[in-house]
């Protein structure tokens, strides 16, 4: 099942590369970039939305990486915590206590 996996992610690499490459080749005219207060050089209309395209996913990366972070240092402090209260649970069991658990 990996391997299939892993040939999928290729095709649909590969697909994806081709149709960027198809892209490039049918959109050459060039335009230059003005971003307000710079303007680029004119360049093809391709290199623009292609540039355009991988940094929209650069950021999206680094977004999701930043809620990555947060959510597995929520999860590190939440297993603390269940660490710290099954200690407690063993304490209260090994007095003998009757503990009262309420919903």
């Amino acid at each position: 099942m990996k391997k299939l996996r892993t040939l999928f992610y290729i095709l649909i690499l590969l697909a994806g590369l081709a149709l960027g490459v198809l892209f490039a080749l049918q959109n050459t005219q060039t335009v230059p970039l003005d971003l307000l207060v710079y303007t680029f050089a004119p360049r093809s209309v391709a290199l623009w939305v292609l540039s355009a395209f991988a940094v929209g996913g650069l950021a999206g990366l680094l977004v999701s990486s930043v809620y990555m972070l947060r959510s597995r240092a929520a999860l590190g402090s939440s297993r603390r915590q269940l660490a710290r209260t099954r200690t407690e649970l063993e304490q209260e069991k090994g007095r003998g206590t009757d503990l009262k658990v309420s919903d």
